[in-house]
């Protein structure tokens, strides 16, 4: 689906069926780097089980027009223009990594647009190791490769994706080298330059949080400490996953976010 959000062309996938603004919406926000397929399994259920769906491809990533933004607080008034853009007055928001802070970020701020959160992979803050940051700035295949080890858990290195023909690791580095250059830096600028303690404060709605108990980009605990700041949060944790969980244990994430 083409959609104009804020004069640019935006991409979304809406998970094999016609976009309907009558019904209950969800929208899937990506995390750095990556864009719509991340979400396949996810939205094909949602959009089969009485929800309309929108992945859109961030600003600037995949099949999306104009360039990737540069805060989290840019990327909530986008989502929110994207709400707007579709004729629908309110979503449910799951985000992976950047895309929770994101999240986060509208349903803080934008309270009224919001009714609930499904956060995958998240923490209070996301700091990012320099050298992760200067490969990303010079566009290195190095920045990928640390992507790489560091978002997989152990599972994902033994192979054997429950994805009927995928490959774990092979489509998330497939996906990474086919960014724009500066795309990556971008992203994980803006994950660095934000803090989410005290925008969670502020959430209504209801929350649950999936993490991955071998996560070692948003360590488990880091995420729990979120949960302690958004009243009534439910989590969940998934034994030996790692950052990259969506495609590490997707049935066991779909459980987690469709409860």
């Amino acid at each position: 689906m083409r959609i104009n959000v804020s004069g640019e062309e935006v991409y979304a996938a809406t998970g094999g069926q016609e976009f309907d603004p009558q019904k209950p919406l969800v929208i899937f926000l990506h995390g750095a780097g990556f864009d719509h397929s991340a979400w396949a399994l996810y939205t094909r259920w949602h959009a089969h089980h009485g929800f309309s769906v929108l992945a859109p491809d961030l600003p600037g990533h995949g099949q999306s027009g104009g360039k990737p933004l540069t805060s989290v607080e840019q990327y909530a008034d986008w989502v929110v223009a994207l709400i707007d853009a579709v004729g629908a007055k309110q979503a449910r928001l799951v985000g992976h990594s950047l895309g929770t802070l994101i999240a986060i970020d509208a349903a803080a701020r934008f309270p009224e647009k919001v009714t609930g959160l499904r956060l995958i992979a998240t923490a209070t803050s996301m700091p990012v190791s320099e050298a992760l940051l200067n490969a990303a700035k010079e566009n290195s295949p190095d920045a990928i490769a640390m992507m790489t080890v560091w978002g997989f858990g152990h599972r994902a290195g033994l192979g054997g994706s429950l994805t009927p023909g995928g490959w774990m690791m092979g489509k998330g580095v497939r996906t990474l080298e086919t960014m724009k250059p500066g795309v990556l830096h971008a992203d994980l600028s803006a994950s660095n330059g934000y803090n989410a303690s005290e925008a969670a404060a502020k959430i209504t709605v209801p929350v649950t949080i999936v993490l991955g108990e071998r996560d070692l980009m948003t360590p488990a605990k880091n995420g729990k400490a979120l949960a302690t700041l958004i009243p009534g949060a439910k989590t969940v944790v998934l034994p030996g996953a790692g950052h990259m969980m969506l495609a590490e244990a997707p049935d066991d994430v779909l459980k987690a976010i469709a409860a």
